[in-house]
């Protein structure tokens, strides 16, 4: 099995929202960007929420427009074995240090986990420290998640803009 590593976070002091994944697939890591796989609907997900047409701007200016909204990025598997892009396929993972980097964002409301693995993993990982900010779990944007469709996932991820406004 191949040894997958996450990118770093996306996020600035202003970070309000962070959303976190599991380990970027296959796609994203040979491209070397967040939700680089055409049929995930991340971009158009997070698009719609904050009002903007995500999927046609450039990758910079995507990261660029999520942080001037507030919202940040990272991935709760720091590295792992993974054949593929499954979550379910993740084997030996080491998780983030979630800890520190909430710790360095001062105006942070809200830990989203895109998924249910990143949630899983992820409020395992946070302990205590999930106590002293409201985690959403949302339906995850990868296509692999079919049994929940866009129009309802959407419904789900629209949750974020209360705290974006």
């Amino acid at each position: 099995m191949t040894l997958k590593r996450c990118f770093p976070p996306v996020v600035d002091a202003h970070t309000r929202v962070l959303i976190l994944g599991s380990l970027p697939g296959e796609a994203s890591l040979a491209q070397s960007q967040y939700y680089a796989y055409k049929h995930n609907q991340f971009w158009r997900l997070a698009g719609e929420v904050i009002g903007q047409d995500l999927p046609d701007m450039e990758y910079a200016a995507r990261l660029k427009t999520l942080l001037a909204h507030r919202i940040g990025l990272w991935d709760v598997v720091a590295e792992a074995k993974r054949e593929g892009s499954l979550d379910s396929k993740i084997r030996d993972h080491a998780g983030n240090d979630l800890a520190s980097l909430i710790a360095s964002l001062p105006e942070l409301a809200v830990i989203a986990f895109n998924g249910g693995t990143a949630a899983r993993m992820g409020v395992k990982a946070l302990g205590d420290i999930g106590d002293q900010h409201t985690i959403l779990k949302l339906p995850s944007s990868s296509p692999a998640y079919a049994a929940v469709p866009y129009a309802q996932k959407l419904v789900a991820w629209q949750a974020l803009r209360e705290w974006l406004s």
